[in-house]
């Protein structure tokens, strides 16, 4: 959530007197128990809009929405479902809320993403589980949501903002129902927004502590994240992006690096175990079979490319785009604002590409230079409008529409920053007139992937193990990256390893 300053009485709180200032404010009011002293930080908490019961309560009410919202429960491998299980449930007799009923969740998705809702809802994405190298470092990535919950941020959150929602009258009006309703309208995504640095920080030293409990190696929540930023840099390359290694995260809502882990790794003051558990072959034997990548009845992001084998159909973004294969549409955005949305048009639409534009999709608008085209023997239509942002700022929206048969239309937006508009043009024509229907030859290669443990022998080379991996030309590089291993430093015969290979 964005820091916020708020002025009373005509003096400036910066954030970090708000909590105390709160507090203060509600100590001689009925909210009294909304101010104390958290039992896992050791610090003071600002929760008074939210409490223990409330966040059970919401816990459980966004627990679906969150499975819809990133392809449901993994359920191809039971085991390892019940696996992450064991591992949450360790660690979390360790925190300092060991009766919570904690629930353990692997999504459907290969995103690399991990977060916890309140009232003890953890999840781990098997695009996450797929990049761990063993046992420790997936421990280390749920310790860290642990400790979100058991330092209650969410509610710390979700109260700081009721709080600022009241604004400079919130001495007179702490129980404005609109206020609180305003807030609680925002669902499931309030509770996905990104933490503070210093929420950040308390989750990694909690994390460290369980783990640390729990008999495992400490270590390997900062190795996992230096993991996680060699495996954001080798995406961005090959999307043509640029990265800034310092600033690499968990779809945004994780803003750490490895350096503030292992300041955690200090501050967290435990003792060293002697034979730390790092539980590596018990990993991989839980891992190997585990899908990687896009599912192919999803659709399958390969590089620039998005081909969709059920529904016959690929295009193409511009270098420097990053696509973002959702449930009902797939997106793509470069860094410096553009954005590009694909979907389909509502079912049932008969009309002309050209009418269709006019009369129903931008209906009530202004389409300047709207004009039928031939997208690849399919007849389609294009034209643009000016935008104008919140701040602002001024885009150029261009809208396509392509009759793909004749119970589908696929609609293209493109929404450009005006001034990069002549820059992007041939760009985003080629996006255009990239779409058609799938070769045969394209067909018969999507695949679904998955994570294949084997055993290397004196005869394998990196190039060897990583010849079946999906990314061409960056294969013996992701290699390296799942299993830990330094460049140029091949894997001794007898080792067993991860690869990724064709079903």
């Amino acid at each position: 959530m964005a820091t916020v300053i708020e002025v009373i009485h005509g003096r400036t709180i910066r954030p970090a007197s708000l909590i105390a200032l709160l507090c203060a404010i509600l100590s001689t009011g009925t909210l009294l128990s909304g101010c104390s002293t958290n039992p896992a930080t050791g610090e003071q908490s600002f929760t008074a809009f939210m409490s223990p019961e409330d966040e059970l309560r919401v816990g459980r009410e966004q627990d679906p929405k969150i499975r819809q919202q990133f392809g449901g429960a993994y359920d191809e491998l039971p085991e390892l479902t019940a696996y992450v299980t064991r591992i949450g449930k360790r660690l979390a007799a360790t925190s300092e809320m060991p009766d919570l009923d904690f629930k353990f969740t692997v999504l459907d998705t290969p995103d690399v993403n991990a977060f916890a809702l309140p009232g003890g809802y953890v999840y781990v994405t098997r695009g996450l589980i797929a990049l761990a190298e063993n046992e420790a470092e997936l421990a280390g990535v749920i310790a860290h949501e642990i400790g979100h919950v058991t330092a209650r941020h969410s509610a710390e959150r979700y109260s700081r903002a009721v709080a600022t929602n009241l604004g400079a009258t919130l001495l007179g009006i702490l129980a404005d129902s609109r206020a609180v309703a305003d807030i609680a309208s925002q669902g499931a995504t309030l509770y996905l927004q990104s933490y503070s640095r210093d929420q950040e920080f308390q989750a990694d030293t909690l994390g460290v502590r369980y783990l640390n409990r729990a008999g495992y190696d400490t270590g390997a929540m900062a190795s996992f994240l230096s993991k996680m930023g060699e495996a954001s840099r080798l995406q961005a390359q090959m999307s043509g992006s640029d990265h800034d290694p310092d600033a690499i995260n968990l779809l945004a809502t994780h803003p750490r690096t490895v350096d503030r882990v292992k300041q955690a790794l200090a501050a967290a003051a435990v003792q060293q175990l002697a034979n730390p558990v790092t539980n590596k072959d018990v990993f991989l034997d839980q891992v190997d079979g585990l899908m990687f990548g896009d599912d192919p009845k999803e659709g399958t992001i390969r590089g620039k490319e998005f081909l969709h084998k059920d529904l016959n159909f690929r295009f193409e973004v511009p270098a420097g785009f990053r696509l973002f294969n959702k449930p009902t549409q797939v997106l793509a955005a470069d860094q410096q604002g553009a954005r590009i949305v694909f979907d389909q048009a509502p079912k049932g639409t008969s009309v002309p590409p050209v009418d269709y534009i006019r009369a129903q999709w931008a209906k009530g608008h202004n389409v300047r230079d709207l004009e039928s085209i031939d997208v690849n023997g399919m007849v389609g239509a294009t034209g643009w409008l000016p935008v104008t942002a919140r701040d602002r700022s001024s885009y150029v929206l261009r809208l396509v529409a392509v009759r793909f048969d004749s119970r589908t239309v696929y609609r293209m937006q493109f929404l450009i920053p005006s001034q990069r508009t002549q820059a992007l043009n041939e760009d985003l024509r080629r996006t255009t007139y990239s779409l058609r229907p799938l070769s045969e030859e394209e067909r018969k290669s999507i695949r679904p992937f998955e994570v294949r443990v084997v055993t290397v022998d004196g005869g394998d080379t990196e190039q060897s193990l990583a010849a079946s991996i999906p990314m061409p030309g960056y294969e013996t590089r992701f290699f390296r990256v799942i299993n830990g291993l330094e460049r140029d430093v091949s894997p001794n015969a007898g080792t067993r390893v991860k690869t990724i290979a064709p079903r």
